[in-house]
This record gives C-alpha cells, sequence and structure tokens, in this order.
C-alpha cells in the first residue's frame, strides 16, 4: 500500500508537470493573479482591515459575499450525487468525480475567505475543529466551521480512494466509499443550511431574518452550481478528451431549468413580502432595488443580477435556445454570475443598510479587497486545475500502477458503465431527452 501511494504521487506529479503551451500559459495567468494577492494580502496584514473599505458599521463585505456563494457552488456537487448513486444515472456517475474534485477546490476558496475576512490570521487556528475554542453549540458559526470542514473532508476522501482504486485496477469497494456518499448528500445540504440559519438567526438584522432565506439560498445554490458544472464539464471534454455524455450535460441543464426559476420565485415572494405593506423593516429592500436616502450603488447590480437570472432561465427551458450551445453557455455564465450578485453582495451588504442608528452608508470593495479576491478565485482555479490533471488520465485508463490490470467502465462502475452508442463529443448542444 505504502509503495503504491508513494507511486500514484509520484505519476500525479509526473501529469501536472507535462502539458502543452495553452496549459502552462493558463497556470502563469492563475499564478500571476495569486502573486498579486499575496501582495496586496500582506498589504492588508500590514495595515489592517483599514485596507478594505468596510466599517463599523458594514462588517462584511466582498470577502464574506465570496464565502456565502461559494458555499452554496460547494454544496451544489450533490446534484451529481443524487441522480447517479439514488436515481442510478449512468451518465453522471461518470463524471460525478470531476463534480467532487470541483467541490474540494471550492471549499478550499470557502476556507481562504473566511482566513483573509480575519483581522488576526494568526487566530485562525481557532476556526479548526477540536483545535480551536468554541462556542459550541450556541454559535451558529461553530456549526457552519464543523460542516465545512466535514464535507470537505468527505469529498476528499471520497474522490481521493475512488481515484486510487482505478490507478491500482481495482473495482471499488463499495461498503469502504457508499456509505460516505449517501453521507455527503446529507452534509451538503446541511452547509448551505447552516450558512442561511447564521444569517436568519441574526434578529436585529431584519432583512436575513425570513423563513425563507434556507430555501432560497439552496435553490441559488443548484441553479449557479450545475451552470458552473456545465461549463466546466464541456471544457473537460474538449480540452482533455474526457468522454463526458450530451445526456449528462442535459441532465444538468434541466435541473437548472427548475432550479433557477424556483430561485426567481422564491426572490420575488420575498421582495412582494417585504414591499407590499411598506413596513419599516423593508428598508434594506428599498435600498437594494429602488436606492434609499441618495445612495443607489447596489440598484444596478441587483437589476443586472434579475436580468441575468431571468435570462438565463428562459434559455434552459426554450429548447430552440438551448440547443444552440453557444446560447446555452451563454445562458450558463449569466445563471453564475447573475446568482453571485443576487447572493453574495444582493444579500450581504443590505443586511447593514441602514444601520440599527438608522445610517445608510454605501459600501464598495477597495482595490485591495478586489485583488485578494481574485487571487482567492485564481487560487481555486489553479486547484481544481491540477486536480483535474492528475485525476482525469487515471480516469481514462492511460495512467495506473505499473501491472494493475485495465479495468473496464462497467468492472469499475459496478453496473454504472457506459453506453457505448452513447453520444459522446464536443458538439452539439445537450438537447432535451423527450
Amino acid at each position: 500500500m505504502i509503495a503504491s501511494l508513494y507511486r500514484f504521487g509520484i505519476d500525479a506529479v509526473r501529469s501536472v508537470t507535462r502539458g502543452s503551451r495553452a496549459y502552462f500559459l493558463w497556470l502563469a495567468f492563475l499564478v500571476g493573479w495569486i502573486a498579486l494577492g499575496v501582495v496586496a494580502y500582506v498589504h492588508q496584514l500590514h495595515v489592517g482591515l483599514a485596507a478594505t473599505n468596510m466599517l463599523d458599521q458594514i462588517p462584511w463585505g466582498a470577502y464574506i459575499a465570496n464565502f456565502t456563494y461559494l458555499v452554496g457552488m460547494a454544496a451544489a456537487a450533490v446534484m451529481l450525487v443524487i441522480p447517479a448513486y439514488i436515481y442510478d444515472d449512468h451518465e453522471l456517475h461518470e463524471v460525478v468525480v470531476l463534480g467532487e474534485l470541483l467541490a474540494v477546490a471550492v471549499l478550499t476558496m470557502c476556507l481562504m475567505f473566511v482566513m483573509v475576512d480575519i483581522g488576526r490570521p494568526d487566530r485562525f487556528w481557532h476556526l479548526i475543529p477540536v483545535l480551536g475554542r468554541f462556542n459550541w453549540p450556541i454559535s451558529m458559526l461553530s456549526w457552519d466551521v464543523i460542516v465545512l470542514n466535514g464535507y470537505l473532508v468527505l469529498n476528499a476522501y471520497i474522490t481521493g480512494y475512488l481515484i486510487f482504486t482505478k490507478y491500482r485496477g481495482q473495482r471499488p469497494d463499495r461498503k469502504k466509499y457508499v456509505p460516505f456518499v449517501f453521507l455527503a448528500i446529507v452534509w451538503a445540504i446541511s452547509i448551505h443550511t447552516v450558512t442561511a440559519f447564521l444569517y436568519s438567526g441574526m434578529g436585529a438584522r431584519p432583512h436575513w431574518n425570513a423563513a425563507i432565506l434556507a430555501p432560497r439560498f439552496l435553490a441559488s445554490a443548484f441553479a449557479a452550481g450545475p451552470s458552473l458544472m456545465i461549463i466546466a464539464l464541456s471544457i473537460i471534454r474538449d480540452k482533455m478528451g474526457y468522454p463526458v455524455k450530451d445526456k449528462a450535460l442535459n441532465r444538468l441543464r434541466q435541473i437548472v431549468a427548475v432550479t433557477m426559476l424556483i430561485n426567481l420565485f422564491f426572490f420575488f415572494s420575498e421582495i412582494f413580502t417585504e414591499l407590499y405593506s411598506f413596513k419599516h423593516h423593508a428598508a434594506s429592500m428599498r435600498y437594494l432595488l429602488f436606492g434609499l436616502d441618495g445612495h443607489y450603488k447596489l440598484v444596478p447590480y441587483i437589476w443586472s443580477a434579475i436580468a441575468l437570472d431571468a435570462f438565463s432561465a428562459l434559455v434552459f427551458i426554450t429548447p430552440r435556445l438551448y440547443k444552440n450551445w453557444n446560447v446555452l453557455r451563454v445562458a450558463c455564465g449569466a445563471a453564475v454570475v447573475g446568482v453571485w450578485v443576487e447572493k453574495g453582495m444582493g444579500l450581504v451588504i443590505p443586511g447593514f443598510v441602514p444601520s440599527p442608528l438608522g445610517e445608510v452608508i454605501d459600501y464598495t470593495p477597495s482595490f485591495t479587497e478586489f485583488c485578494v479576491s481574485a487571487a482567492v478565485w485564481a487560487a481555486g482555479a489553479l486547484i481544481y486545475t491540477l486536480l483535474l490533471k492528475a485525476a482525469v488520465p487515471i480516469e481514462l485508463g492511460k495512467v495506473r500502477l505499473p501491472g494493475a490490470p485495465a479495468l473496464s467502465p462497467e468492472d469499475y462502475h459496478q453496473g454504472h458503465g457506459r453506453d457505448e452508442h452513447a453520444d459522446v463529443g464536443h458538439s452539439p448542444a445537450p438537447e432535451a431527452a423527450e
């Protein structure tokens, strides 16, 4: 076993250090953004959070907005796992590992955004379960840290086990990973539910104090996450030769079509509840949608987000549009960006405006916040790229332990094998299974 792990590590390093010119240019691009972010973060450490535009009235800004959004993206991996393992969807079963690797990268980004938001990063260890000092079980933040770290460990174990057994030419033992898969399904729902409870439990912030917040979090996550997966899987298919079937992409498209409509319905239900009675607690919603006391900075962003969400929903439910691969990819990008604005800056900042003293203060991320945030996103993209570069050759059978037998897809997936006559290619776009 030790020798196999050593050889596995060596082959993984060889895979990530070999590639085309475009691959290394992509790595250089990401490393450049990371370097810029490191410089900005060092400046933030030197002067403190004064380098950001956060204030006493608005203590959460771009970092927590990104964290909130990315928790949903991590939870969205369950949209591959549930059809694959509960409903025996063969097509999604073949790409579920790629989705779980994305969850690992995204969860790492979540923890990085928490770290850069802390004014004293030397105290980050307090957020580590067992080692840190938790106000547990009273603090919702302690629950959030536990579920995030637990979900990261689950996904890392499941993907690591499946890839390593494939590398050794062995059939995975279902007893060693399937129970953890079903635990991860429940855990995925919990990570975003707990994050929503972290907000809605703050009684002094009426903008967040709503029972519908947790369902809205999940609906938006299950819209944006699969949209990003469609883009990622199509790139992996085109650039890395991984046989992602059109049926798999179409299944994700169907999921987004439903969840985006639900997300829009939840959002407009909340708007109606807040604005129809014209109560005082609706000031945050009025600030977000129409501006308040001459402050309008978020207004163009939230209406743009609503337009992007509505456009993507229209494309996902219109066959003439989603059958055009280029239009579908644009719609997926619109869903990713629209939900980011809606659930990031469009949720976090209005919760602090107006303040309990009635102050209306605008917030815009500083250049330091922009650079640090971009660096974290680049780090996540780098992690995912390297994980794919190591995992895809093993999944395709191109890299395996010397002397290990070559498994057929039917043997490896245990009944979830590939259909030799399925539509695998670079185009056309996924079409509806009418």
